[in-house]
């Protein structure tokens, strides 16, 4: 079995710390010195992107991140099989699973696995979680998984359905609305929902991100919002309360959503709640909302939804672009909503 590690930076290969604050570092130690037990999991092979703090990650990184997967999983040996049996993506935590959705969506149908992983503590510290973190994502790498995943504290997460719950606990992310795809227990643990690999698409590399995230709160004067529509966004994603709801007396944002869904600007509704997910016909604001053009985003994490959006509507340049999210977010590309 060969894994290929790409580096994109992140807490697991910083330097610093205590007093001096965590900085990226290059990726120059050798990973099997640093780890020799990985030489037993499989061939491995790594590969520099970038050395980054994951919070100045861009959308046009997960393009250079996603074209790189593509190619590799694209290489073959000399006897034309094909070179690598899994891939390890080192990525910090705190926008992993904004990548991790990102890639799900870039990437399309895929037959092996693309592993995240990170740490709360570098690899070089007495006291880490990255060795462990390192080693599961790598040999997870090598198992029957064809999906876009995270690993962490010993649990395999759906990419696009994990969200990082705690900042200071090594156990940093959960899955709140799908079962983890696989357990690293005594012995390996997996789900019967694990996707069916799938041959991959021609790799298209077009995002918009031009997409504007709002988290709904009381108090939220539906001006600002509106204003927002006269800078150039090209969809909006409102984190809403509940199953869906948004005011719709007191500083109502229904003529919001209705301002924009006229202009060609879709608007998806996802829930500020870690469980359940929108329901749009179920209370007054929800139904106010959809008769005003908003588009639901089921069960989906904002990290999802806002990927999948900047997705959809770069892969549909020129087209109307409520409809386009209509149709994206009214079918499932990869495991990213409950069946609908």
């Amino acid at each position: 079995m060969r894994v290929l590690i790409f580096h994109t930076g992140g807490t697991l290969m910083m330097r610093g710390g205590d007093p001096s604050p965590l900085v990226p570092d290059v990726f120059t130690r050798d990973i099997l010195a640093e780890l020799p037990v990985l030489a037993r999991v499989a061939e491995i092979e790594s590969r520099i992107l970038f050395a980054l703090d994951s919070s100045d990650m861009q959308p046009e990184h997960w393009v250079t991140i996603a074209e790189a997967v593509y190619g590799a999983l694209c290489e073959t040996r000399a006897d034309g099989g094909r070179r690598f049996d899994g891939i390890v993506i080192v990525h910090g935590t705190d926008t992993m699973a904004y990548t991790a959705s990102a890639l799900s969506f870039l990437l399309g149908g895929i037959d092996r696995p693309v592993i995240l992983t990170g740490a709360q503590r570098p690899l070089g510290e007495v006291r880490t979680d990255a060795r462990a973190n390192l080693v599961d994502a790598c040999f997870l790498a090598t198992q029957a998984i064809p999906e876009v995943a995270i690993a962490f504290s010993s649990k395999l997460y759906r990419g696009n359905r994990a969200v990082k719950l705690d900042a200071w606990s090594m156990d940093a992310f959960g899955s709140p609305t799908c079962p983890p795809l696989a357990d690293l227990g005594v012995t390996l643990e997996t789900g019967d929902h694990i996707l069916a690999a799938q041959t991959p698409l021609p790799f298209d590399r077009r995002i918009e991100p031009r997409v504007l995230g709002i988290r709904v709160f009381p108090g939220l004067d539906p001006a600002i919002v509106a204003g927002a529509l006269d800078t150039g966004i090209q969809g909006l994603l409102l984190v809403a309360f509940g199953s869906g709801n948004v005011p719709q007396r007191e500083r109502s944002l229904i003529p919001i959503i209705a301002e924009a869904t006229a202009r060609d600007i879709p608007v998806v509704v996802v829930s500020q709640c870690v469980r359940g997910g929108v329901d749009l016909r179920r209370y007054e604001g929800g139904v106010s909302a959809l008769s005003a053009g908003a588009i639901s985003g089921g069960a989906m994490t904002p990290e999802a939804a806002v990927t999948k959006l900047m997705v959809a509507l770069g892969r549909g340049s020129g087209q109307p672009k409520v409809a386009l999210a209509r149709e994206a977010f009214a079918n499932i590309w990869a495991g990213e909503d409950d069946a609908m």
